[in-house]
């Protein structure tokens, strides 16, 4: 089957594409015959991609690198921040706001039957039972009204930002799909990868003990790849899962559902 994927000719707009997950999965999309914007803070080294410099703390450059665009086929959101030694807003920014504010604007120029995925991660695990706090900057109306929310409630991100921006991406996923379908024709869903071999990775040894990462690894009993995280993330983009809308991928080596079924002792994540 030739194009089994169906990417040949799109246009694919990947944020983050500088390093780790964003670049694998722009480098994979150029080899699929995408044509790829990229969006990040520095240029990205996959050649064949085009660049445009975003900073996702910044409403403005967000809106001026959405007006450059044509048609959208689909939006891959890869950027994030790992916590420290960024501060709590910006972690929200870069994690959340930010990419929520791309994915909104960028919506108008994105055809019925394209695809919008959104990398959270393992650590978002548990945002059902945070709903109620987490509704409140869901339903905030744009940038600034999410930047602002976060401003006012430093409260929520005492124990994580990185945890928190997690959660949230997984219950906006979850809520926002429904209205992205219905009024668009746009599928919106969210990957959550277990720990990857990318270089953010010392800032999450540094931040939670190198033991509590590790014991997320899940049965498979190593780190991904960052190819191993962008190609289920491409695959989810892919009109061969037309029908998958508002799902959370988790991508984790089995960490999940051993978590789940008592497999792992959930009392080996806790802060000591």
């Amino acid at each position: 089957m030739d194009d089994p994927l169906q990417y040949a000719g799109k246009h694919v707009v990947v944020s983050g594409g500088a390093s780790g997950m964003g670049e694998a999965t722009a480098r994979l999309l150029v080899d699929l015959g995408a044509d790829v914007t990229v969006l990040d803070i520095k240029p990205t080294p996959v050649g064949g991609a085009r660049f445009a410099e975003v900073d996702l703390r910044d409403k403005a450059s967000i809106e001026q690198a959405v007006r450059s665009f044509d048609a959208v086929d689909a939006l891959f959101n890869c950027a994030g921040l790992p916590g420290p030694p960024f501060s709590d807003l910006d972690v929200m920014l870069v994690n959340f706001v930010g990419p929520r504010h791309l994915i909104e604007q960028t919506a108008s120029k994105m055809p019925p039957g394209s695809a919008v995925a959104y990398i959270a991660s393992g650590a978002g695990i548990g945002w059902q039972q945070q709903l109620e706090t987490l509704m409140g900057l869901i339903t905030t109306d744009g940038f600034d009204a999410g930047k602002a929310w976060c401003e006012e409630h430093p409260e929520v991100f005492k124990l994580s930002a990185y945890m928190v921006s997690k959660q949230v991406i997984n219950a906006w996923t979850a809520w926002r799909s429904f209205a992205f379908m219905r009024d668009h024709g746009i599928r919106l869903n969210c990957s959550n990868p277990g720990p990857t071999d990318t270089p953010m990775m010392p800032a999450f040894h540094a931040n939670s003990g190198k033991d509590l990462v590790d014991a997320a690894q899940g049965p498979i009993g190593r780190y991904s790849s960052p190819e191993e995280q962008a190609w289920p993330l491409i695959v989810l983009n892919s009109p061969r899962l037309s029908y998958v809308v508002g799902e959370t991928l988790f991508v984790d080596g089995g960490f999940f559902g051993a978590l789940q079924t008592g497999q792992i002792d959930f009392s080996r994540l806790m802060p000591k």
